[in-house]
């Protein structure tokens, strides 16, 4: 799932951004009302670890968790998405194996997503967790890879957390314990 401006959409196995309806549910999100609060343009040809940390250079602290939004022409990007899973749910770890892949080649687009503070591993992924969406809102995914070519970079320090979690029997009662993925998943 990638929410761009306001709008929700749901990278399927299949690469295709579907538009996502208002009475769709799902199992986990990470929003934020997005404020820009620097902005950087990067015209170096970097990869993603490059890029972040380049950008973990720029930050006024690491122990903070940052929204981020990357738009613009990336060289090279590959992307993922899980397909569809029915209860009992597996892992996240498990599921990835079953993942299908997309490359994408000077596209245009934008990436959003956090980067958290590694103690807060386990809440959400530790680290850069973004995903992407074509310009024309037609295709994206979790991104695996990337290559930035020109971009503009936005970040909005977001110095508070709220957490809401499930109330009813099947949450109370389920083994947490082995499902959490690694980050990065």
């Amino acid at each position: 799932m990638v929410e761009v401006d306001h709008q929700f959409y749901q990278v399927k196995s299949d690469g295709i951004a579907y538009p996502v309806s208002d009475d769709m549910k799902a199992p986990f999100a990470e929003v934020t009302y997005f404020a820009a609060d620097q902005t950087i343009e990067v015209s170096d040809a970097l990869d993603c670890a490059g890029l972040q940390k380049f950008l973990d250079g720029k930050l006024p602290s690491i122990n903070v968790p940052y929204a981020i939004k990357i738009t613009g022409v990336f060289a090279q990007l590959q992307t993922r998405s899980v397909p569809k899973q029915t209860k009992p749910y597996p892992p996240l770890a498990q599921v990835v194996k079953t993942q299908s892949t997309f490359d994408f080649t000077n596209v245009s687009g934008v990436m959003v997503g956090f980067r958290l503070p590694t103690y807060m591993s386990g809440v959400g992924a530790a680290g850069y967790h973004v995903h992407f969406l074509t310009d024309d809102r037609k295709a994206g995914g979790h991104v695996l890879s990337c290559k930035v070519q020109k971009v503009t970079v936005e970040i909005d320090t977001t110095g508070e957390l709220n957490m809401v979690l499930p109330s009813d029997a099947a949450f109370y009662k389920v083994d947490l314990s082995t499902s959490s993925p690694k980050a990065g998943e």
